[in-house]
């Protein structure tokens, strides 16, 4: 509202509500801190689980920070951002999302305490900024290289990640499966980088058995069953056809009337109908598949034919399912019956109908070099199988990093400590006040060896204080074992390892959360709109500011300020 004269000027909607200035900053600052606390206790190997029920009923047990933020109805913008920040993490790397919203948490709050002392926003901004780039080279400075060949490196990698979830005590044996599946999926690009897609990996859940149970298959499962009893179960060293179009004869686009004048005419349309027919499931089996895949339908007659060849056929298989047996088979999908040739025909070493609990699958198996793969996940619950699928997904998403970007660093809060070190030293090459907010940033980097201690039970400064005795003496892997309290001077010897770009993700994007939070000095939310009496017209179904009361413009419709 502006003042012309005494007369006030109503600029905005009415019921439009502004926070400006000082409120506006720690509003939004106490929004994200809110957010970074929400998600601080299931940090670590000794962190806790969220349970999270939404409005119908169901029920969520995890401590992946995505998903704890995903689930959450959150309505505050700032705190909007803060959710934003694990989403970003969990794309683009598919870990360290909890560290992230914390460390962004933590920014913010050391950040508030500049403000109180009058440094500008802008300068703490531009203090984190260039604190962020250095602690990115110093991360990359203390790399150790790795690859899809180290075997150690991505054995640890996949268990580190892992210690943290429900399936702890399982993780050495899911590791293998999480390793196992991006070797067979990885390939080389033209500039001969390795470059592993984890799409390629298939991840079907059923209920049953236990974790251990879990298994990787080097081929691909189809939710779909043998398209006749009497048709083959199981198929050895199979030749498999990978079929777009349909078994069946092919209807006109228009229609057509045709006069049949005697019994014979009949018996003929069905003999070609029939020849049609056969002629097809010749096609197919002179080429020697013994087992066929096809997108669309399979006409009845087909399928007799095929069932008497001895050929196994499955029908009506999703697009993106056959284009991963195209992959995992080596095999080409066909359009057309007569492109078919033996040698574009894929193969595998087994495919089985089998009936897990009351479903019978495909099991497509022992591929000679599988380019697509599944994992099958089996557990007690419902509830187990979606917490360990997130599991497994963190894992495939740590092991592709450290085979993409081949660079390991130790875990156990060791990078932080190290980096925050080198940055408090960077803030005295400085001059300004921008000093002050590299030193704040470095402070920041604390909370996750603090929080780590923390959630094991331990005192935060004995472990911080050892840590940092240990990093000045020039250990720069030292970080505690979260059992005994203990400082471990290399924790790549005792096997915690996090990929490099887990961290360095972690920082740019919780830095950029911050910097954005923190230059936000004016908050301008709309009224909101409510649903007028008599429906969404006003009085009697009428359109707004026709009928009285319901209108939107008060009484008898007129403007406001008319009255």
């Amino acid at each position: 509202m502006a003042q012309l004269g005494g007369q006030p000027i109503l600029i905005m909607r009415e019921g439009t509500q502004r926070t400006r200035g000082k409120d506006a900053m720690e509003n939004n600052i106490a929004a994200a801190k809110v957010i970074a606390e929400a998600v601080r206790t299931s940090l670590g190997p000794r962190g806790m689980d969220k349970m999270l029920v939404d409005q119908f009923g169901d029920v969520v047990i995890t401590n992946d920070g995505a998903t704890i933020l995903k689930e959450i109805d959150v309505q505050h913008p700032a705190a909007k951002m803060m959710v934003e920040v694990a989403k970003t993490q969990d794309s683009e790397v598919g870990d360290g999302t909890t560290s992230a919203v914390i460390l962004a948490g933590e920014l913010l709050k050391r950040a508030e305490k500049l403000l109180q002392q009058k440094i500008h926003p802008t300068v703490i901004t531009e203090g984190f900024r260039k604190a962020s780039e250095k602690a990115i080279e110093i991360l990359e400075g203390m790399s150790i290289k790795s690859g899809i060949d180290d075997a150690v490196g991505l054995k640890n990698a996949a268990t580190t990640c892992m210690s943290s979830k429900l399936v702890s005590e399982s993780k050495e044996m899911l590791a293998d499966i999480c390793i196992g599946a991006i070797k067979a999926i990885a390939e080389k690009d033209e500039n001969g980088k390795w470059v592993a897609d984890i799409e390629k990996v298939q991840i079907q859940k059923k209920e049953g058995e236990s974790i251990d149970e879990t298994s990787l298959i080097k081929g691909i499962i189809l939710d779909k069953e043998v398209v006749s009893p009497g048709m083959p179960k199981i198929v050895k060293d199979a030749k498999v056809l990978l079929l777009q179009s349909a078994i069946e004869i092919e209807k006109t686009e228009f229609d057509a009337k045709l006069q049949i004048t005697s019994p014979d005419q009949i018996q003929q349309f069905l003999d070609e109908e029939e020849r049609m027919l056969r002629t097809m499931v010749d096609k197919i089996v002179n080429s020697g598949a013994n087992v066929v895949v096809c997108q669309k339908g399979i006409d009845d007659m087909a399928q007799h034919f095929l069932t008497k060849a001895g050929v196994m056929a499955i029908r009506r298989v999703k697009k993106s399912d056959i284009e991963k047996l195209a992959k995992a088979t080596g095999g080409m999908i066909f359009t057309n019956l007569d492109d078919i040739t033996e040698e574009r025909l894929g193969f595998a070493g087994l495919v089985e109908e089998r009936k897990i609990m009351n479903d019978s699958w495909i099991f497509v198996e022992e591929c000679k070099d599988p380019k697509s793969v599944v994992i099958l996940i089996r557990g007690g619950t419902e509830l187990i199988i979606d917490e360990v699928d997130r599991a497994i997904h963190d894992a495939l998403c740590v092991v592709r990093n450290v085979v993409e970007d081949q660079k390991i660093v130790g875990g156990g809060g060791a990078p932080e400590i190290e980096t925050a070190i080198q940055l408090r030293k960077y803030a005295q090459t400085l001059g300004g006040r921008e000093q002050l907010a590299v030193e704040v940033f470095a402070d920041s980097l604390d909370i996750i060896p603090k929080t780590l201690a923390e959630n094991a039970g331990l005192d935060q400064i004995d472990v911080l204080m050892k840590l940092r005795a240990a990093h000045q003496a020039g250990n720069k892997f030292a970080g505690h074992n979260l059992e005994t309290g203990e400082v471990i001077n290399d924790m790549l010897a005792v096997g915690v390892v996090e990929p490099t770009v887990v961290k360095i993700q972690a920082i740019k994007s919780s830095t950029e959360a911050a910097s954005m939070i923190l230059r936000i000095d004016d908050v301008i939310a709309g009224a909101k709109s409510a649903m007028p009496p008599g429906g969404p017209g006003g009085m009697g179904g009428m359109p707004p500011g026709m009928g009285g009361m319901g209108g939107m413009g008060g009484m008898g419709g007129m403007p406001p300020g008319m009255m």
